[in-house]
């Protein structure tokens, strides 16, 4: 088995897992299970050749930054979310910083702006009247997200790997689950599709590291 196949490997037996214990609503099982899914997408992208380019160096950071958020994120109180969120929104400007060292398109980046602009005024209008003492923290994150969606789909269109624009989008989507939970409607169907596509998004990041290397 390949490197990357075996973080393959554990981020889908890390995932199980961990549904599993949100569903049977069991801290210990995902204390166990999540770290392992995290853990998985690190090893993938080393697989991937993240050791051999600055561009896989600099996705690596933020798959690092992102499984270090995932762990501070199995706590309940908002010291662990503040933390999860600062880990997250550091991850997010690698990624900006690594599709920005792509070949961009202007057209592009325009219409994603004025698309991620928005989205973003409508998620505000809609998490933020259950977060009023978050405003200003979820309100940076929201910017930095929107930046990495404008950024790698610049990069898509200007001919980087689908995997740079479609992880990015699957990310963002992957964030309003957490939100959801957080502050408008807790509860496992959040979790449910939610951590699916945070962990597929993580994998197809790390996957572009080997497509433009190749």
């Amino acid at each position: 088995m390949t490197l990357n196949g075996l973080g393959e490997l554990m981020t889908a037996v890390g995932l199980a897992g961990l549904l599993w214990g949100a569903w049977k609503k069991r801290p210990r099982i995902r204390a166990i299970f999540k770290p392992l899914a995290s853990a998985g997408f690190i090893v993938a992208a080393i697989g991937f050749g993240a050791l051999e380019s600055r561009y896989g160096n600099i996705v690596l950071v933020g798959l690092i930054l992102g499984a270090v958020g995932d762990v501070c994120l199995l706590g309940n109180g908002k010291t662990a979310f503040i933390a999860g969120l600062v880990s997250f929104l550091l991850g997010h400007v690698a990624y900006v910083i690594a599709f920005g060292s792509l070949p961009m398109s202007g057209p592009q980046a325009f219409i994603a702006a004025v698309a991620m602009a928005a989205l973003m005024a409508f998620i505000a209008r809609w998490v933020f009247p259950h977060a009023p003492d978050m405003r200003i923290p979820i309100g940076i994150y929201m910017f930095v997200i929107a930046a990495m969606c404008v950024v790698a789909v610049s990069a898509g269109a200007a001919g980087a790997p689908w995997m740079v624009p479609v992880g990015a989008v699957m990310f963002t989507v992957s964030d309003i689950a957490v939100v959801r939970d957080r502050f408008v409607s807790p509860g496992f169907v959040n979790r449910l599709w939610g951590l699916p596509i945070y962990y597929a998004a993580q994998l197809i990041i790390a996957w572009s590291i080997k497509a433009i290397a190749g």
